[in-house]
């Protein structure tokens, strides 16, 4: 490197760190967002303003005072219910059930944080400098936490950056949440592409974590196929590939994006559409549903995380499967499911529908039409509004007028409720939050999908997987 480059960088790191720092002017008089209560005779548009201004207030006021990133939930304990729903899930019967307190941070949950913060800074709600300092602050942080060949953990320390194991297994890399945390990442990067010092730093620094990112490190030998989780102490003994349908696509899109380490279509193939549980073709309530192995479709996240950033209008695979009818049908024969009610669960109807996983009185559940147990989340039907603008306004409107008084709070609509149990959640977890934020702004403007879909990178990586999209070049 020449002397040239060494002043230039010093000076960057200089300016970076006094633009860090706290100052007088408006735009830092503007760090906190105050929570409004229910408003009445307002407009729909201004309705959309509130929930997304107040949900995003978990990740502006509740974040981790050291690190910036997200806490993975708002009560400080991790119930041990939950590892009913993970050793299930993982199989693995000798989890050991760990209790977590404010210090834990959820990196896809960081991500989708990052996501609503662009969103923040578009819509007004926050100064545009006083988000790319949270976003320095953020990718500081993360530069210097634990990871592993560039893959983070699922769980972090947000003071120490150090791993919180996720369980006895689990306690290294997941890819699922790492490329979560780096849609967020290269979103931000996007919108941040001006030549001011700090931006020049951000991009940077997000450019440093994208090709770190070792995914073909999660190709465990011979056999082509990718794993979820490697651990330094257990290697690939967690033994979980990344099957589908669900919502790990996203997590194959940007592995075939990478700039360094992109994965192949054989892996794409091998793993994911080979998979048993990768294709339906049945019809519910008059609707196909061409992905997933769960009857009447699984949980409704499926379409939410992966399609915070891809358009599903248009998309395609070279399986001819239609994303935008797998998006919205699925969201319909959930909402369907809710009306029919065969279970006949208080409160379920065309203005309240929504399942998907969340917390509920029985612990974290991911429910579905396969595991109702009379819990509605509102942010399955309200990160559905790209895909039921209509039935996503009528739920909101029930959600803030009807049941507001037991719902609403100071970061927006709690996770859960049961009408019929007359259970209403305390909680609110990282990744629902994060989701109602984007998914609007997604439905109003599109400003996520315009940022991400146009990424070189992106592009290249659809393509390598077979997609095509108008958004294509």
């Amino acid at each position: 490197m020449t002397r040239k480059f060494y002043i230039g960088f010093f000076l960057s790191l200089l300016e970076t760190f006094l633009f860090a720092q706290p100052s007088g002017n408006t735009s830092s008089k503007r760090q906190r967002i105050e929570p409004v209560g229910i408003m009445r005779n307002i407009s729909d548009s201004t309705l959309l303003d509130i929930v997304q201004r107040q949900t995003f207030r978990y990740f502006w006021n509740f974040a981790h005072p050291v690190s910036g990133l997200a806490r993975e939930r708002d009560n400080t304990v991790r119930a041990e219910y939950y590892w009913d729903y993970i050793n299930e899930a993982y199989d693995e019967p000798n989890l050991s059930k760990h209790t977590f307190g404010p210090e834990a941070c959820a990196i896809g949950g960081t991500g989708m944080g990052i996501l609503a913060t662009v969103v923040a800074v578009n819509r007004g709600w926050i100064g545009r400098d006083t988000a790319l300092r949270r976003l320095i602050k953020i990718a500081d942080f993360l530069i210097r936490a634990d990871c592993y060949h560039g893959i983070y953990p699922h769980f972090m320390n947000g003071a120490t950056g150090k791993t919180i194991p996720f369980g006895r297994l689990d306690d290294g890399a997941d890819i699922v949440e790492t490329s979560y945390l780096m849609m967020g990442m290269l979103t931000a990067r996007a919108y941040f592409n001006g030549n001011s010092l700090p931006e020049k730093y951000f991009q940077k620094r997000v450019q440093q974590m994208w090709e770190a990112a070792d995914w073909n490190w999660h190709v465990k030998g011979d056999n082509k196929v990718f794993y979820w989780h490697w651990s330094p102490d257990n290697d690939f003994d967690m033994n979980f590939p990344v099957f589908g349908y669900d919502e790990a696509l996203i997590t194959y899109i940007i592995s075939a994006s990478s700039p360094t380490h992109p994965i192949s279509k054989e892996i794409y193939e091998n793993t994911w559409v080979k998979s048993g549980g990768w294709k339906n073709g049945n019809t519910y309530y008059g609707y196909t549903l061409p992905l997933g192995n769960y009857e009447k479709g699984g949980p409704l996240f499926f379409e939410q995380y992966t399609y915070m950033v891809i358009d599903p209008a248009g998309l395609r695979d070279d399986h001819q499967i239609d994303y935008a009818q797998q998006t919205k049908n699925h969201t319909l024969i959930n909402r369907a499911y809710c009306i029919e009610n065969p279970k006949h669960y208080k409160g379920y109807g065309a203005d309240c529908w929504g399942l998907t996983a969340g917390d509920s009185y029985k612990g974290y559940v991911a429910h579905c039409p396969q595991e109702d147990f009379g819990v509605i989340q509102p942010t399955a039907a309200l990160s559905s509004f790209p895909f039921t603008p209509e039935y996503s306004m009528q739920a909101l409107r029930h959600f803030y007028y009807a049941l507001g008084d037991r719902i609403w709070g100071p970061y927006g609509f709690s996770d859960g409720f049961s009408e019929t149990r007359n259970w209403y959640a305390k909680t609110h977890l990282a990744i629902d939050e994060g989701p109602i934020v984007v998914m609007i702004e997604n439905y109003r403007s599109g400003l996520i999908w315009n940022l991400f879909m146009q990424l070189p990178e992106i592009q290249n990586g659809l393509k390598r997987l077979g997609f095509e999209s108008p958004r294509i070049r």
